[in-house]
């Protein structure tokens, strides 16, 4: 407990009065009793650190050195207090010279601000450590230290982390302070986080406006998100300087990090593969300041990649902040300090109260010494005025003890007064010293009331704090480093950091799900086998396709299953994989129960007040729902539909009023009706009987029509025949319907089955896939356009044991500015 006790006493925690650890004040208070003021030359740092050693700090000379050394880093401290010259680090943590080669001095604001009232009895001194000096307890701050600059240290069971702030933004603070203690309007924690609204680090960088800063303001702790300032510009490479390329330059970097190290884990993410879109690294910094160069590949997006820096690098950090200092424990300064967890009202408050105290300990100091002179200008004054008895009396006695006695017996003088008189020489005894006394007599007069008034009113105190909180101000304040970004919240979501790209998502009978790029599957042509997009060809339950569409990896995918159970996805959160990968169990992508099958997958990329979701089930019921009662769908999972025993829920579409719903079955049949016959309904209720079916007959899809021009209904058969049949044979009938004919099988293929119908354009692509995965992208525009009774083409050759799975449109992809 000892030894705790002098961890924290001694070495780790700073005093909330002054803000200085005990080595800090000592390497101050020696470099002030050698006088290395700041208009006198420097002195080897080995000189200031063997003084500290000898009479205030017994302990490792590089201990003190390296605390000498960040006193005077300008990229670790916001305000140096140490003035050096020579190799003092750099912001890629290289170390100091040695201190035999370095040299130091004061800055002006350790001066003003630390040291210049020290003479004047506003502070205790204590015995060092041998008894043989003395060494001032605290320094009597005129500026609170602790929060312009900050402090970190780990003591024993405790630590402490306070962050840099900005010299007029805390004097503004304080001085409202100072105003509300005088009768003035009181400061609110709204006002003071208004005047002072987040630290200032040395570095600059932003700072996220994420709540950390205020929650630290007022509770002591809290986390503060930094980011580094970054900026897009187009460079040119090349040995004849002919390649444009992007890159993103960075300029300023968060308080403490390394650029060595930033640097070398940016390299080592990117030749891990876990960071793409960086085609070259390198560091460009000069003594006039940062400038790391991020080069891009050309098909990059920089955003993208700016984002996934910020979220894997040291160019967005978080500061821990902890609010903890040595504090006198009720506000009285006769009380022992012990360390407390402060606000920043607190801090402020605690250094208010020390800078009245020293101030009215200097006015006392100095009030003494006017009386003092005022006693000595009184006497001298009374011996001008009888000088002829003065001169007499000496000239009289037979030695200065006698001279002494007499005049105190003739002229009623005191000890100190007779001696100031015995001093004076023949010169002085004039009539224009006389003068000079009596208008001194008058100045010291003016002192004395000025300085009674200070020490008996508290509000004339309080006027002389603001005077010097404006004249330091005026002389060491400067602008604002570190930017504030209010409108960003710090947690940027994963999306910001996922290029918005196309992709095919396969989902199989087994209960496996994956993510492909869409480039992995080239344009082919009609009646070709295609390419492999399962891991065995579909061979097994577990890789025979059910679900294959494509999508924007932005898109939100609305994932339904037979139980009427929604769940809430994003594309880019499926897990990407290879074209013959196996895909992740979907349980370890969505909290689904063992006996719950994906039967359909809606990707949505914006939700809409005037759109609706159609749910289709495989014994006909059909119901609509508006869709953004599924905007805040989670992956948690919500009810969207009651079923009936033997039933499920198959089919999920967006619908619009003006649109048409088509349905069609196995047997080749299908029916279309308005979607504004289908009255809206809520997520739990059951809907409707969509389409009579005959016996044996199930539904075999259901899709929507938009109405527009152009639009064809693609329908394919498991064996791989399909045709394009146009929208205008088929009319609007009632709901609930036998339907009309939608395509007859080839003779030979009775047993074929209706395996999907889509709305296709004929500038658009589809995706056809097997249930072995066997996948043909080509264009819509190949397949002919039939009537309703023709038996179609071949869409795509479906080997033996195979069928057709799915079929799904490629989307339109616009690029997306980065």
């Amino acid at each position: 407990m000892q030894y705790a006790l002098s961890i924290i006493m001694g070495r780790a925690i700073p005093d909330a009065r002054d803000g200085l650890k005990p080595v800090h004040r000592r390497i101050l208070y020696a470099m002030d009793q050698l006088s290395l003021y700041p208009n006198t030359g420097h002195r080897k740092c080995a000189r200031v650190v063997g003084e500290v050693l000898g009479k205030f700090h017994p302990h490792g000379d590089m201990a003190v050195y390296d605390a000498l050394v960040r006193l005077a880093q300008h990229f670790s401290t916001a305000y140096p207090l140490i003035d050096g010259h020579g190799n003092f680090g750099s912001i890629d943590a290289d170390p100091a010279a040695a201190m035999r080669y370095t040299e130091c001095r004061l800055t002006k604001l350790s001066q003003a601000a630390l040291l210049e009232d020290l003479q004047d009895d506003t502070v205790d001194f204590l015995p060092n450590f041998d008894g043989n000096e003395i060494e001032p307890a605290v320094l009597p701050a005129k500026l609170p230290i602790l929060l312009l600059n900050g402090s970190s240290g780990i003591a024993v069971g405790m630590a402490t982390n306070i962050p840099p702030h900005n010299l007029n933004e805390i004097m503004t603070a304080c001085t409202a302070l100072v105003k509300a203690r005088q009768g003035g309007a009181a400061v609110t924690d709204k006002k003071l986080l208004q005047m002072v609204p987040g630290p200032d680090f040395p570095t600059g960088a932003s700072i996220l406006s994420t709540g950390g800063t205020e929650k630290l303001y007022t509770t002591g702790n809290g986390g503060i998100v930094m980011r580094a300032v970054t900026k897009i510009e187009k460079i040119t490479t090349g040995r004849k300087s002919s390649i444009t390329r992007t890159a993103i330059i960075v300029t300023e970097l968060p308080y403490q990090v390394n650029k060595a190290a930033l640097l070398e884990k940016i390299a080592g993410l990117v030749n891990e593969k876990k960071l793409d879109g960086i085609a070259d690294l390198r560091d460009e910094s000069d003594r006039d300041g940062i400038r790391v160069v991020i080069e891009l590949k050309r098909d990059a997006v920089a955003a993208v990649v700016l984002n996934n820096l910020y979220k894997k690098t040291p160019l967005q950090t978080t500061f821990s902040g902890n609010f903890l200092a040595l504090m006198t424990a009720n506000r009285d300064s006769s009380s022992s300090l012990v360390p407390q967890r402060f606000t920043l009202r607190q801090a402020m408050d605690c250094f208010l109260d020390f800078r009245f105290e020293t101030i009215r300990r200097k006015s006392q100091f100095q009030l003494t010494k006017v009386n003092a002179r005022s006693h000595i200008v009184a006497g001298l004054l009374m011996a001008l005025d009888k000088v002829d008895m003065v001169i007499q009396i000496v000239r009289a006695s037979a030695d200065q003890q006698a001279a002494r006695e007499a005049l105190y017996i003739e002229l009623g003088t005191s000890s100190e007064q007779t001696d100031a008189i015995l001093k004076l020489q023949l010169g002085q005894l004039t009539r224009l010293n006389k003068g000079k006394l009596e208008s001194e007599k008058a100045d010291l007069e003016e002192s004395r009331e000025s300085l009674t008034h200070l020490l008996e009113v508290d509000d004339a105190v309080y006027d002389v704090m603001r005077e010097e909180f404006i004249d330091m101000m005026k002389r060491f304040g400067g602008e604002r480093k570190s930017s504030i970004i209010v409108e960003d919240d710090g947690d940027f979501c994963d999306m910001d950091l996922i290029e918005n790209s196309r992709s095919v998502i396969v989902v199989t009978r087994g209960g496996y799900i994956k993510r492909m790029p869409l480039k992995t599957f080239e344009s082919q042509g009609r009646g070709t086998r295609g390419k492999r997009g399962t891991s065995d060809g579909g061979e097994s339950a577990d890789s025979e396709v059910a679900h294959c569409f494509t999508c924007n990896d932005h898109d939100t995918l609305l994932m339904v299953t037979q139980n009427g159970i929604a769940y809430g996805l994003r594309a880019y959160q499926v897990p990407i994989a290879g074209r013959t990968a196996k895909g992740q169990p979907i349980p370890s992508v969505l909290p689904v129960r063992g006996d719950e099958v994906i039967t359909a997958i809606l990707p949505v990329s914006e939700f809409s007040d005037e759109e609706y979701v159609v749910l289709t089930t495989e014994q006909g019921w059909i119901k609509r729902t508006p869709l953004d009662a599924f905007e805040k769908l989670s992956s948690r999972g919500l009810t969207i539909a009651t079923l009936e025993d033997g039933d499920r829920l198959k089919w999920c579409h967006r619908v619009r009023n003006e649109d048409d719903i088509l349905i069609g079955t196995v047997g080749g049949m299908a029916t279309r009706f308005g979607a504004a016959k289908l009255r809206p309904t809520g997520r739990t209720s059951r809907g409707v009987r969509a389409m009579k079916l005959r016996e044996g007959d199930t539904i075999a899809d259901m899709n929507v029509l938009s109405g527009k021009n152009k639009e064809y209904i693609l329908t394919v058969t498991a064996q791989g025949y399909g045709k394009r049949i146009a929208t205008s044979e088929f009319r609007a009938q009632a709901r609930g319907g036998v339907g009309v004919i939608a395509i007859k099988f080839k003779r030979g293929q009775e047993e074929d089955k209706v395996s999907c119908l889509r709305i296709v354009k004929d500038d658009e692509e589809i995706l056809v896939i097997t249930a072995r995965g066997i996948m043909v992208r080509q264009k819509a525009s190949d397949i002919p356009s039939q009537g309703r009774s023709a038996t179609g083409v071949m869409v795509q050759r479906v080997d033996d044991g195979d069928h057709i799975s799915s079929v799904s449109i490629v989307p339109q992809y616009e690029e997306i500015d980065g």
